[in-house]
């Protein structure tokens, strides 16, 4: 892993989450500072914003594309962590890291990304300043949709403190998910190269539907931080993000309708997976969904290594019935 992400050090854990919290525990002192951007994994998110103060740690909460908003927080605060994905959870939005981890570096603050949707094979943030980079081995690393497990890689001296708090509080990878990653990880290139094609495809066949809203996906011109995306990252990943043209109970019963993608919320495996987060992710709670603009009618695809006509087919005969 740490030849994959160009890293000194990397630690592997039990899971993204507890990667996550283990860097942030290590690294955010009691009574700091960290700025996090809206569109986040949302356990990420509720971490924050209900363990961290309990530290005394403030957050400052920012949109994505917003630079202003985080020269502001940088500016005004005693900011030790900007820790956000790129592409983020659900929306895939892109944050320019060599820009942000600039500004950061010059008021003293560090750089972590969580590198999840992208893989290291599509986007290596070392090189491109960040300080660490956070995964969950769940997802494409290990491929398969059969284990758990998280890592964190970066430069020795910060990899060294996260490995010291773990052997402390545990979150230990078991022997056996550490052999199914280290499986995983041999067609590791194969796979992501195989979902960035068929996602591409599959986003730009959805952009044209009559009965999609929108899709969100960084290889898309029409995506905002697309040139970005192009930049920095070798390929756009396995997952899109539409809007179905329709409410939430045909957006309901087009997943339901949908034939070959298993209804599950993870990401980054041999076989698709399709969600609506509306009643996946956030199903208890209206105002989170109103706030973060995750509407009725969202649906997240990861898509697999299944072939592009069949999983085409599909949604066609799915959106057909709708």
């Amino acid at each position: 892993m740490s030849a994959l992400e160009k890293a000194e050090s990397t630690v592997f854990v039990a899971s993204g989450m507890y990667a996550s919290v283990a860097m942030l525990s290590t690294l955010v002192p009691a009574g700091g500072h960290i700025v996090t951007t809206t569109d986040l994994y949302r356990k990420t998110r509720i971490y924050m914003e209900t363990e961290l103060p309990k530290r005394g740690i403030t957050m400052t909460v920012i949109r994505p594309a917003d630079m202003d908003a985080l020269q502001d927080a940088l500016d005004n605060n005693n900011v030790s962590l900007f820790f956000t994905e790129t592409p983020t959870n659900p929306f895939l939005r892109c944050i320019d890291i060599e820009l942000v981890s600039n500004m950061c570096h010059n008021k003293g603050a560090l750089l972590c990304i969580d590198s999840t949707f992208a893989s290291p094979i599509n986007q290596k943030a070392l090189t491109l300043g960040a300080d660490m980079v956070v995964h969950s081995a769940t997802k494409y690393i290990a491929g398969h949709n059969d284990v758990i497990g998280g890592c964190i890689s970066g430069r020795d001296e910060l990899v060294s403190k996260v490995r010291i708090y773990h052997h402390v509080v545990g979150g230990v990878l078991n022997p056996n998910a550490s052999y199914l990653i280290l499986r995983g990880m041999k067609t590791l290139h194969l796979r992501v190269q195989c979902q960035n094609s068929t996602a591409l495809r599959m986003a730009q066949f959805l952009e044209e539907h009559p009965k999609i809203a929108r899709v969100y996906y960084p290889g898309l011109p029409s995506h905002p931080e697309h040139h970005i995306a192009k930049s920095q990252m070798t390929g756009f990943g396995g997952v899109v993000s539409f809007e179905v043209d329709g409410d939430f109970d045909s957006t309901r019963k087009f997943i339901d309708y949908v034939k070959i993608p298993y209804h599950a919320p993870s990401f980054g495996g041999c076989e698709s997976i399709i969600d609506q987060p509306a009643i996946m992710s956030y199903w208890d709670s209206k105002e989170q969904r109103d706030i973060y603009g995750i509407k009725d009618n969202l649906i997240r695809f990861s898509i697999g290594v299944e072939d592009f006509e069949d999983l085409k087919n599909d949604i066609v005969q799915a959106l057909n019935k709708i």
